[in-house]
């Protein structure tokens, strides 16, 4: 029954935030430069063609006009076409989602799993020499911009050391996907048993994961460590090594007491996360959703990025909803509003 409350409440307070993400995505993209009317129209158009294109695209109504009309398609599961390719935003918006959902999930597994340990070992033997790296790298990781990281690991693993394939997508191009399962072709391939197709899909998968992983851990890494740090500097700490208890059970005592503000901050970085994989699907073409709504952010197709953005406030809201939940199982005050 708490979970269910949980949700309904969330549902409730997601409302007036998607209408306000609906409204101000719908204002600022209109503010912009981009003409998507120019790009339709071509080098030469005629004014007859321009009037036909902004008839059809309804950027002739006032704006209220075409925010009311776009709110009631949205109601009804309907978000339109796209103005640059003429398809169903929300196919499309759907055909994507997979492979962003296949590059954030395998990096964020992979940056938690460096991230919290490091971040513990590091709290655990403060001023060390493992404390001392992990707190470099965490800065360089931290500090480095997304696309300089991205190009760099493709300049050193694929151009220098010929290690990694060309960024050139999720498969070989001579390659069929598998059979939908999962979405990511490395599962599929597997579960079909199409070897050749989970070869080439998982040596694509490498260089982008560790990319993502490597912007997901760097602030893990730090955020573990101070959180861990406080929770060694409390009383009940200090009392339980006063009594004698072992490190191991000492240990196991702050990474219980840890683990409620540490998996909040996991949730609220992974929702960062998928704005970040937006650069990083366009460098290595990978042909997901961020990128996606990243292109049509470029070329002004107002339809995509208004979907889009709906798209990653609807998963920033799955996410909370998820961390709350696992909040509830791991720490039972939660259930009754104590501290």
């Amino acid at each position: 029954m708490d979970v269910v409350r949980l949700l309904v409440r969330r549902a409730l307070l997601a409302l007036p935030v998607l209408f306000g993400v609906l409204l101000l995505t719908f204002l600022l993209i209109r503010m912009g430069n981009n003409d998507p009317v120019g790009l339709l129209a071509g080098p030469t158009p005629t004014d007859a063609d321009i009037e036909r294109i902004i008839a059809k695209l309804k950027l002739d109504l006032p704006v209220w006009r075409q925010f009311w009309e776009f709110i009631v398609l949205v109601v009804q599961g309907d978000l339109g076409y796209s103005w640059l390719s003429d398809r169903p935003v929300t196919g499309e918006l759907l055909l994507r989602l997979p492979a962003t959902i296949e590059l954030v999930m395998f990096g964020a597994i992979l940056g938690a799993a460096i991230g919290i340990p490091s971040g513990l070992i590091a709290a655990f033997r403060p001023n060390r020499w493992f404390d001392q790296v992990s707190r470099v790298v965490s800065l360089l990781g931290f500090g480095m911009p997304t696309l300089f990281l991205g190009l760099a690991a493709i300049f050193v693993f694929f151009f220098l050391l010929e290690w990694a394939p060309p960024p050139m997508g999720r498969l070989d191009l001579v390659l069929n996907p598998p059979p939908l399962i999962t979405g990511s072709y490395f599962l599929d391939g597997m579960l079909h048993g199409d070897w050749q197709a989970a070869r080439s899909a998982g040596a694509r998968l490498i260089l982008p994961i560790c990319s993502v992983a490597l912007v997901f851990a760097a602030p893990l890494v730090k955020q573990t460590r101070a959180i861990a740090l406080d929770v060694l500097a409390s009383d009940y700490v200090r009392f339980a090594r006063a009594a004698g208890l072992p490190p191991s059970m000492v240990r196991r005592l702050v990474w219980r007491n840890s683990s409620v503000p540490i998996v909040t901050y996991v949730g609220i970085e992974l929702t960062a996360l998928f704005g970040a994989a937006a650069v990083l699907e366009l460098i290595f073409s990978w042909g997901g959703l961020s990128q996606f709504g990243l292109t049509a952010m470029l070329r002004g197709d107002f339809a995509v990025v208004q979907g889009y953005v709906l798209f990653m406030s609807l998963i920033a809201m799955a996410i909370f909803a998820i961390t709350d939940i696992v909040v509830l199982a791991i720490e039972p005050r939660a259930r009754t509003g104590q501290r």
